[in-house]
Protein backbone atom coordinates (compact mmCIF):
# COMPACT_ATOMS: atom_id res chain seq x y z
CA UNK A 1 0.00 0.00 0.00
CA UNK A 2 1.31 3.54 -1.16
CA UNK A 3 1.16 5.67 1.97
CA UNK A 4 0.17 9.71 1.31
CA UNK A 5 0.39 12.51 2.95
CA UNK A 6 -3.39 14.79 3.25
CA UNK A 7 -3.27 18.19 2.92
CA UNK A 8 -6.29 20.46 2.82
CA UNK A 9 -6.46 23.89 1.75
CA UNK A 10 -9.59 26.26 1.84
CA UNK A 11 -10.59 27.71 -1.73
CA UNK A 12 -13.18 29.46 -1.08
CA UNK A 13 -11.66 32.61 -2.18
CA UNK A 14 -10.00 31.40 -5.47
CA UNK A 15 -13.26 31.49 -7.65
CA UNK A 16 -11.16 30.04 -10.75
CA UNK A 17 -9.47 27.37 -8.69
CA UNK A 18 -10.17 24.73 -11.04
CA UNK A 19 -9.18 26.76 -14.16
CA UNK A 20 -5.79 27.41 -12.20
CA UNK A 21 -5.42 24.03 -11.24
CA UNK A 22 -5.87 22.49 -14.98
CA UNK A 23 -3.09 25.80 -16.10
CA UNK A 24 -0.95 24.12 -13.58
CA UNK A 25 -1.01 20.59 -15.42
CA UNK A 26 -0.19 21.66 -18.51
CA UNK A 27 3.55 20.86 -17.76
CA UNK A 28 3.24 17.72 -16.47
CA UNK A 29 2.78 13.90 -18.15
CA UNK A 30 0.79 11.81 -17.85
CA UNK A 31 -2.49 13.94 -16.77
CA UNK A 32 -5.76 12.84 -15.23
CA UNK A 33 -8.47 15.37 -14.95
CA UNK A 34 -12.26 14.71 -14.29
CA UNK A 35 -14.34 18.01 -14.04
CA UNK A 36 -18.18 17.15 -12.60
CA UNK A 37 -18.85 21.46 -14.50
CA UNK A 38 -21.09 21.74 -11.39
CA UNK A 39 -23.61 19.75 -12.89
CA UNK A 40 -26.79 19.70 -9.84
CA UNK A 41 -28.53 16.47 -11.04
CA UNK A 42 -25.46 13.73 -10.80
CA UNK A 43 -23.91 12.03 -7.74
CA UNK A 44 -20.19 12.54 -8.17
CA UNK A 45 -17.99 12.00 -5.48
CA UNK A 46 -15.68 15.62 -6.12
CA UNK A 47 -15.90 18.65 -8.09
CA UNK A 48 -12.84 17.70 -10.03
CA UNK A 49 -10.02 15.68 -9.64
CA UNK A 50 -6.53 16.03 -11.11
CA UNK A 51 -3.87 13.25 -10.99
CA UNK A 52 -0.35 14.23 -12.14
CA UNK A 53 3.34 12.04 -13.33
CA UNK A 54 4.03 8.55 -12.03
CA UNK A 55 6.66 7.39 -9.59
CA UNK A 56 6.93 3.90 -10.64
CA UNK A 57 9.58 2.74 -13.00
CA UNK A 58 7.32 0.84 -15.38
CA UNK A 59 4.21 2.93 -14.53
CA UNK A 60 1.70 1.64 -16.97
CA UNK A 61 -0.28 -1.42 -15.96
CA UNK A 62 -1.72 -2.16 -19.32
CA UNK A 63 -2.78 -5.92 -18.75
CA UNK A 64 -5.74 -7.07 -16.84
CA UNK A 65 -3.53 -9.39 -14.82
CA UNK A 66 -1.60 -6.23 -13.65
CA UNK A 67 -4.28 -4.20 -12.97
CA UNK A 68 -6.26 -6.91 -11.00
CA UNK A 69 -2.32 -6.92 -8.94
CA UNK A 70 -2.50 -3.27 -8.63
CA UNK A 71 -5.89 -2.68 -7.24
CA UNK A 72 -5.88 -1.65 -3.67
CA UNK A 73 -2.45 -0.75 -3.26
CA UNK A 74 -3.02 3.09 -4.15
CA UNK A 75 -5.13 5.19 -6.36
CA UNK A 76 -5.09 4.20 -10.26
CA UNK A 77 -6.25 6.46 -12.99
CA UNK A 78 -6.88 5.73 -16.78
CA UNK A 79 -9.32 4.01 -19.50
CA UNK A 80 -10.69 0.87 -21.38
CA UNK A 81 -10.91 1.02 -24.41
CA UNK A 82 -14.24 -0.47 -26.18
CA UNK A 83 -12.40 -3.57 -27.18
CA UNK A 84 -10.89 -4.28 -24.18
CA UNK A 85 -10.73 -7.99 -24.17
CA UNK A 86 -13.16 -8.96 -21.50
CA UNK A 87 -15.34 -8.41 -22.92
CA UNK A 88 -14.63 -9.98 -26.35
CA UNK A 89 -14.63 -13.48 -25.00
CA UNK A 90 -16.61 -14.01 -27.92
CA UNK A 91 -15.94 -11.62 -30.73
CA UNK A 92 -12.59 -10.97 -32.32
CA UNK A 93 -12.61 -7.42 -33.66
CA UNK A 94 -12.04 -7.55 -37.28
CA UNK A 95 -12.21 -3.84 -38.35
CA UNK A 96 -8.86 -1.36 -39.04
CA UNK A 97 -7.53 0.49 -36.21
CA UNK A 98 -6.87 4.19 -37.29
CA UNK A 99 -5.09 4.58 -33.59
CA UNK A 100 -3.06 2.77 -31.96
CA UNK A 101 -4.81 2.51 -28.23
CA UNK A 102 -4.50 -0.38 -25.83
CA UNK A 103 -7.04 -1.85 -24.18
CA UNK A 104 -6.08 -0.40 -21.11
CA UNK A 105 -4.03 1.75 -19.68
CA UNK A 106 -3.80 2.71 -15.55
CA UNK A 107 -1.22 4.78 -13.89
CA UNK A 108 -0.48 5.58 -10.15
CA UNK A 109 0.25 8.89 -9.80
CA UNK A 110 2.83 11.08 -7.91
CA UNK A 111 0.27 14.04 -7.34
CA UNK A 112 -3.54 13.66 -6.79
CA UNK A 113 -5.68 16.64 -6.02
CA UNK A 114 -9.53 16.22 -4.87
CA UNK A 115 -11.82 19.29 -5.24
CA UNK A 116 -15.01 19.12 -3.01
CA UNK A 117 -16.90 22.51 -2.28
CA UNK A 118 -14.43 24.90 -1.00
CA UNK A 119 -11.87 22.50 0.43
CA UNK A 120 -9.00 21.16 -1.76
CA UNK A 121 -7.02 18.28 -1.08
CA UNK A 122 -3.86 16.90 -2.11
CA UNK A 123 -3.06 13.46 -1.47
CA UNK A 124 1.02 13.05 -1.92
CA UNK A 125 4.06 11.11 -1.18
CA UNK A 126 5.69 11.97 1.61
CA UNK A 127 8.66 13.19 -0.56
CA UNK A 128 6.38 15.83 -2.38
CA UNK A 129 5.36 19.52 -0.35
CA UNK A 130 1.88 20.00 -1.67
CA UNK A 131 2.06 23.98 0.03
CA UNK A 132 4.74 24.75 -2.33
CA UNK A 133 2.73 23.72 -5.38
CA UNK A 134 -0.88 25.02 -3.70
CA UNK A 135 1.31 28.44 -4.42
CA UNK A 136 2.34 27.52 -7.84
CA UNK A 137 -1.50 26.84 -8.41
CA UNK A 138 -3.11 29.53 -7.38
CA UNK A 139 -0.74 32.65 -8.80
CA UNK A 140 -0.86 30.26 -12.29
CA UNK A 141 -1.80 32.53 -15.20
CA UNK A 142 -3.96 31.50 -18.12
CA UNK A 143 -1.84 32.45 -21.71
CA UNK A 144 -3.58 35.52 -23.66
CA UNK A 145 -6.82 34.19 -25.82
CA UNK A 146 -5.12 33.11 -29.26
CA UNK A 147 -7.23 32.47 -32.37
CA UNK A 148 -6.66 28.79 -34.03
CA UNK A 149 -6.50 27.43 -37.06
CA UNK A 150 -10.09 25.99 -38.66
CA UNK A 151 -9.46 22.09 -38.30
CA UNK A 152 -12.41 20.09 -40.90
CA UNK A 153 -13.46 16.96 -39.97
CA UNK A 154 -14.26 14.17 -42.73
CA UNK A 155 -16.78 11.42 -42.12
CA UNK A 156 -15.44 7.99 -42.54
CA UNK A 157 -18.40 6.96 -44.41
CA UNK A 158 -21.12 8.89 -46.81
CA UNK A 159 -24.28 9.43 -45.48
CA UNK A 160 -25.47 6.78 -48.28
CA UNK A 161 -23.62 4.08 -47.01
CA UNK A 162 -24.63 5.05 -43.15
CA UNK A 163 -28.11 4.45 -44.31
CA UNK A 164 -27.25 0.99 -45.92
CA UNK A 165 -26.08 -0.09 -42.94
CA UNK A 166 -28.34 1.01 -40.40
CA UNK A 167 -31.13 -0.34 -42.91
CA UNK A 168 -29.34 -3.79 -43.22
CA UNK A 169 -29.13 -3.59 -39.11
CA UNK A 170 -32.58 -2.61 -38.54
CA UNK A 171 -33.54 -6.13 -40.75
CA UNK A 172 -31.46 -8.11 -38.30
CA UNK A 173 -33.66 -6.34 -36.12
CA UNK A 174 -37.29 -7.08 -37.59
CA UNK A 175 -35.54 -10.81 -38.21
CA UNK A 176 -34.87 -11.37 -34.21
CA UNK A 177 -31.25 -11.40 -34.42
CA UNK A 178 -31.24 -8.18 -31.65
CA UNK A 179 -33.87 -5.72 -30.19
CA UNK A 180 -31.42 -3.08 -30.75
CA UNK A 181 -28.02 -2.06 -31.53
CA UNK A 182 -26.13 1.72 -31.40
CA UNK A 183 -24.91 1.76 -34.81
CA UNK A 184 -21.03 4.50 -34.74
CA UNK A 185 -19.61 6.78 -37.51
CA UNK A 186 -16.30 8.18 -36.96
CA UNK A 187 -15.89 11.84 -38.50
CA UNK A 188 -11.57 12.26 -38.32
CA UNK A 189 -8.78 14.98 -39.45
CA UNK A 190 -5.38 13.80 -41.00
CA UNK A 191 -1.81 16.35 -40.22
CA UNK A 192 -3.34 18.21 -38.27
CA UNK A 193 -1.51 20.09 -34.98
CA UNK A 194 -3.61 21.04 -32.26
CA UNK A 195 -3.04 22.30 -28.72
CA UNK A 196 -5.28 19.60 -26.98
CA UNK A 197 -5.61 20.72 -23.68
CA UNK A 198 -6.91 23.96 -25.05
CA UNK A 199 -9.69 22.10 -27.38
CA UNK A 200 -10.49 20.47 -24.31
CA UNK A 201 -11.32 23.93 -22.45
CA UNK A 202 -13.46 25.10 -25.11
CA UNK A 203 -15.43 21.71 -25.67
CA UNK A 204 -15.93 21.50 -21.69
CA UNK A 205 -17.15 25.53 -22.03
CA UNK A 206 -19.33 24.72 -24.63
CA UNK A 207 -20.90 21.11 -23.35
CA UNK A 208 -20.57 21.82 -19.28
CA UNK A 209 -20.95 17.87 -18.88
CA UNK A 210 -20.62 16.21 -15.23
CA UNK A 211 -18.28 13.79 -16.89
CA UNK A 212 -16.26 15.71 -18.14
CA UNK A 213 -12.39 14.27 -18.48
CA UNK A 214 -9.22 15.33 -20.14
CA UNK A 215 -6.48 12.51 -20.01
CA UNK A 216 -2.67 12.75 -21.68
CA UNK A 217 -0.35 9.28 -22.05
CA UNK A 218 2.46 9.31 -24.37
CA UNK A 219 1.44 10.93 -27.73
CA UNK A 220 -2.35 10.15 -26.84
CA UNK A 221 -4.90 12.62 -25.84
CA UNK A 222 -8.11 12.34 -24.85
CA UNK A 223 -11.15 15.95 -24.78
CA UNK A 224 -14.50 14.06 -23.28
CA UNK A 225 -17.40 16.49 -22.80
CA UNK A 226 -19.25 13.32 -21.58
CA UNK A 227 -22.61 12.84 -19.98
CA UNK A 228 -23.35 9.97 -18.92
CA UNK A 229 -21.63 7.60 -15.99
CA UNK A 230 -20.80 3.89 -16.83
CA UNK A 231 -20.39 2.51 -13.10
CA UNK A 232 -19.83 4.03 -10.16
CA UNK A 233 -19.00 2.25 -6.55
CA UNK A 234 -19.33 3.41 -3.42
CA UNK A 235 -18.26 0.56 -0.34
CA UNK A 236 -21.14 -2.15 -1.77
CA UNK A 237 -22.95 0.00 -3.38
CA UNK A 238 -22.86 0.10 -7.32
CA UNK A 239 -24.76 2.40 -9.50
CA UNK A 240 -25.13 2.96 -13.35
CA UNK A 241 -26.90 5.56 -15.34
CA UNK A 242 -27.52 4.61 -18.65
CA UNK A 243 -28.39 7.15 -21.33
CA UNK A 244 -30.38 6.89 -24.54
CA UNK A 245 -32.78 9.62 -25.74
CA UNK A 246 -31.96 12.88 -27.24
CA UNK A 247 -33.32 16.27 -28.50
CA UNK A 248 -31.84 19.56 -29.25
CA UNK A 249 -31.97 22.49 -26.82
CA UNK A 250 -34.23 25.83 -27.83
CA UNK A 251 -33.22 29.38 -26.51
CA UNK A 252 -36.90 29.70 -26.46
CA UNK A 253 -37.91 28.96 -23.06
CA UNK A 254 -41.23 28.01 -23.95
CA UNK A 255 -40.16 25.76 -27.29
CA UNK A 256 -37.30 24.12 -24.96
CA UNK A 257 -39.76 23.05 -22.29
CA UNK A 258 -41.98 21.76 -25.03
CA UNK A 259 -39.09 19.77 -26.07
CA UNK A 260 -38.39 18.19 -23.19
CA UNK A 261 -41.94 17.23 -22.64
CA UNK A 262 -41.94 15.60 -26.05
CA UNK A 263 -38.87 13.34 -25.46
CA UNK A 264 -40.19 12.63 -22.02
CA UNK A 265 -43.47 10.84 -24.10
CA UNK A 266 -41.33 9.63 -27.05
CA UNK A 267 -42.81 5.98 -27.52
CA UNK A 268 -39.52 5.12 -29.70
CA UNK A 269 -37.23 6.71 -27.26
CA UNK A 270 -38.35 5.19 -23.90
CA UNK A 271 -38.30 1.86 -25.63
CA UNK A 272 -34.53 2.59 -26.57
CA UNK A 273 -34.36 3.27 -23.07
CA UNK A 274 -36.05 0.83 -21.19
CA UNK A 275 -34.67 -1.90 -23.28
CA UNK A 276 -30.87 -0.88 -22.29
CA UNK A 277 -31.89 -0.50 -18.60
CA UNK A 278 -33.08 -3.87 -18.94
CA UNK A 279 -29.28 -5.05 -20.16
CA UNK A 280 -28.00 -2.78 -17.36
CA UNK A 281 -29.75 -4.96 -14.69
CA UNK A 282 -29.24 -8.26 -16.05
CA UNK A 283 -25.40 -7.17 -16.51
CA UNK A 284 -25.27 -5.84 -12.93
CA UNK A 285 -27.53 -9.26 -11.17
CA UNK A 286 -24.24 -11.21 -12.63
CA UNK A 287 -22.35 -9.69 -9.61
CA UNK A 288 -24.68 -8.43 -7.01
CA UNK A 289 -26.31 -9.73 -3.50
CA UNK A 290 -29.34 -11.52 -4.42
CA UNK A 291 -32.84 -9.09 -4.84
CA UNK A 292 -30.97 -6.25 -4.81
CA UNK A 293 -30.82 -4.96 -8.55
CA UNK A 294 -33.51 -2.11 -8.54
CA UNK A 295 -34.46 0.72 -11.04
CA UNK A 296 -34.17 3.85 -8.91
CA UNK A 297 -35.63 6.04 -11.74
CA UNK A 298 -36.57 5.40 -15.50
CA UNK A 299 -36.59 7.69 -18.36
CA UNK A 300 -36.31 10.77 -16.54
CA UNK A 301 -34.97 13.75 -19.01
CA UNK A 302 -32.53 16.03 -17.80
CA UNK A 303 -31.15 19.07 -19.53
CA UNK A 304 -27.72 20.12 -20.84
CA UNK A 305 -26.06 22.52 -22.19
CA UNK A 306 -26.49 21.13 -25.83
CA UNK A 307 -29.27 18.82 -25.73
CA UNK A 308 -31.73 17.67 -23.22
CA UNK A 309 -31.16 13.59 -22.74
CA UNK A 310 -32.84 10.66 -21.11
CA UNK A 311 -31.15 9.13 -18.45
CA UNK A 312 -32.05 6.19 -16.20
CA UNK A 313 -30.31 4.68 -12.36
CA UNK A 314 -29.76 1.15 -12.04
CA UNK A 315 -28.50 0.59 -8.36
CA UNK A 316 -27.11 -3.17 -6.89
CA UNK A 317 -25.51 -4.57 -3.78
CA UNK A 318 -22.12 -5.73 -4.57
CA UNK A 319 -21.38 -9.57 -3.40
CA UNK A 320 -18.60 -9.60 -1.35
CA UNK A 321 -16.99 -12.39 -3.90
CA UNK A 322 -16.46 -10.42 -6.58
CA UNK A 323 -13.75 -7.73 -7.17
CA UNK A 324 -13.84 -4.61 -8.57
CA UNK A 325 -12.33 -5.72 -12.10
CA UNK A 326 -15.10 -8.33 -11.66
CA UNK A 327 -17.69 -5.65 -11.44
CA UNK A 328 -15.75 -4.04 -14.22
CA UNK A 329 -15.87 -7.04 -16.48
CA UNK A 330 -19.76 -7.88 -16.05
CA UNK A 331 -20.96 -4.77 -17.22
CA UNK A 332 -18.57 -3.71 -19.68
CA UNK A 333 -18.92 -2.69 -22.46
CA UNK A 334 -22.21 -0.09 -21.37
CA UNK A 335 -25.11 -1.43 -23.05
CA UNK A 336 -25.83 2.25 -23.88
CA UNK A 337 -23.08 1.69 -26.46
CA UNK A 338 -23.70 -1.84 -28.32
CA UNK A 339 -27.60 -3.12 -27.63
CA UNK A 340 -29.27 -6.00 -26.57
CA UNK A 341 -28.76 -8.97 -26.24
CA UNK A 342 -25.21 -7.42 -25.96
CA UNK A 343 -23.31 -10.03 -27.46
CA UNK A 344 -25.24 -10.30 -30.77
CA UNK A 345 -24.95 -6.65 -31.30
CA UNK A 346 -21.36 -6.37 -30.73
CA UNK A 347 -20.62 -9.26 -33.21
CA UNK A 348 -22.70 -7.03 -35.84
CA UNK A 349 -21.22 -3.52 -34.53
CA UNK A 350 -18.13 -5.51 -35.50
CA UNK A 351 -19.58 -6.38 -38.98
CA UNK A 352 -20.76 -3.45 -40.32
CA UNK A 353 -18.34 -0.24 -38.05
CA UNK A 354 -15.67 0.92 -40.64
CA UNK A 355 -13.15 0.66 -38.21
CA UNK A 356 -12.83 -0.13 -34.35
CA UNK A 357 -13.57 2.66 -31.32
CA UNK A 358 -10.81 2.43 -29.74
CA UNK A 359 -11.30 5.10 -26.76
CA UNK A 360 -14.39 6.06 -28.02
CA UNK A 361 -17.47 4.10 -26.03
CA UNK A 362 -14.64 3.19 -23.63
CA UNK A 363 -14.21 4.24 -20.00
CA UNK A 364 -12.84 6.89 -18.89
CA UNK A 365 -11.80 6.75 -14.75
CA UNK A 366 -9.89 5.74 -11.64
CA UNK A 367 -10.06 3.36 -8.81
CA UNK A 368 -9.43 4.42 -5.05
CA UNK A 369 -7.69 2.39 -3.05
CA UNK A 370 -10.76 1.34 -0.69
CA UNK A 371 -12.21 -0.07 -3.91
CA UNK A 372 -13.99 2.56 -4.85
CA UNK A 373 -14.31 3.52 -8.65
CA UNK A 374 -16.36 5.69 -11.00
CA UNK A 375 -16.23 5.66 -14.80
CA UNK A 376 -17.77 8.27 -17.41
CA UNK A 377 -18.49 6.76 -20.76
CA UNK A 378 -16.92 8.32 -23.33
CA UNK A 379 -18.74 10.36 -25.92
CA UNK A 380 -18.98 13.38 -27.15
CA UNK A 381 -15.30 13.03 -27.32
CA UNK A 382 -12.38 14.28 -29.12
CA UNK A 383 -8.67 11.65 -29.29
CA UNK A 384 -5.85 13.14 -30.70
CA UNK A 385 -2.77 11.14 -31.87
CA UNK A 386 0.22 13.94 -31.71
CA UNK A 387 2.80 11.63 -33.63
CA UNK A 388 0.65 11.16 -36.52
CA UNK A 389 -1.67 14.25 -36.07
CA UNK A 390 -4.70 12.29 -36.36
CA UNK A 391 -7.68 13.84 -34.74
CA UNK A 392 -10.71 11.46 -34.37
CA UNK A 393 -14.33 11.58 -32.82
CA UNK A 394 -17.42 9.10 -33.48
CA UNK A 395 -21.13 9.96 -32.84
CA UNK A 396 -23.50 7.33 -32.85
CA UNK A 397 -27.37 6.41 -31.96
CA UNK A 398 -29.46 3.70 -31.34
CA UNK A 399 -31.22 1.61 -33.84
CA UNK A 400 -34.44 0.08 -32.68
CA UNK A 401 -37.67 -1.74 -34.62
CA UNK A 402 -39.02 1.47 -34.62
CA UNK A 403 -35.88 3.40 -36.05
CA UNK A 404 -36.33 6.02 -39.16
CA UNK A 405 -32.45 5.85 -40.43
CA UNK A 406 -32.78 9.05 -42.06
CA UNK A 407 -33.71 10.34 -38.69
CA UNK A 408 -30.92 8.59 -37.20
CA UNK A 409 -28.72 10.16 -39.22
CA UNK A 410 -29.82 13.40 -38.19
CA UNK A 411 -29.13 12.35 -34.62
CA UNK A 412 -25.78 11.59 -35.33
CA UNK A 413 -25.09 15.35 -37.00
CA UNK A 414 -26.32 16.90 -33.95
CA UNK A 415 -24.27 15.11 -31.70
CA UNK A 416 -21.62 15.85 -33.90
CA UNK A 417 -22.45 19.96 -33.87
CA UNK A 418 -20.92 20.58 -30.73
CA UNK A 419 -17.41 19.08 -31.85
CA UNK A 420 -17.49 20.63 -35.15
CA UNK A 421 -18.07 24.47 -33.38
CA UNK A 422 -14.68 23.90 -31.56
CA UNK A 423 -13.06 23.29 -34.29
CA UNK A 424 -14.53 26.03 -36.62
CA UNK A 425 -13.23 28.59 -38.50
CA UNK A 426 -11.94 31.51 -36.35
CA UNK A 427 -13.14 29.55 -32.86
CA UNK A 428 -11.11 31.31 -30.18
CA UNK A 429 -9.81 29.34 -27.60
CA UNK A 430 -7.96 29.21 -24.50
CA UNK A 431 -4.38 28.02 -24.83
CA UNK A 432 -4.45 26.59 -21.33
CA UNK A 433 -1.07 25.67 -20.98
CA UNK A 434 -0.54 28.11 -18.03
CA UNK A 435 2.72 29.92 -17.06
CA UNK A 436 4.88 28.65 -14.45
CA UNK A 437 5.90 30.25 -11.65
Amino acid sequence: MVTRSKTDFNVKNYPNIKSQLLDWAGGFSPIAWYDSNDYPHQNNDYDAILALETFEENPWHTSEKKLQTALGTDWLFGFFSYEYNAAWEHVTPTNPSFLSVPQLKYFKPKKIWLLKGDLLTALYLETDNPAVDFKRITISKTRAEASLTAINLSPRISKDIYLQHASALKQHIMRGDIYEVNYCMEWYADEVDVSPMALFNALNRIGKTPFSAFLSFDNTYLMSASPERFLQRRGDTLMSQPIKGTAARHEDAVVDKSVAEALKLDAKERSENIMITDLVRNDLSRIAQKGSVAVYEQCTVYPFEQVHQMISTVKAQCDSAFTSLDVINACFPMGSMTGAPKQRAMELINQYEHGQRGLYSGAVGYFAPNGDFDFNVVIRSLVYDAASKYLSTHVGSALTAAADPSKEYDECQLKVKAIKRVLADKQTISNIHGTKV
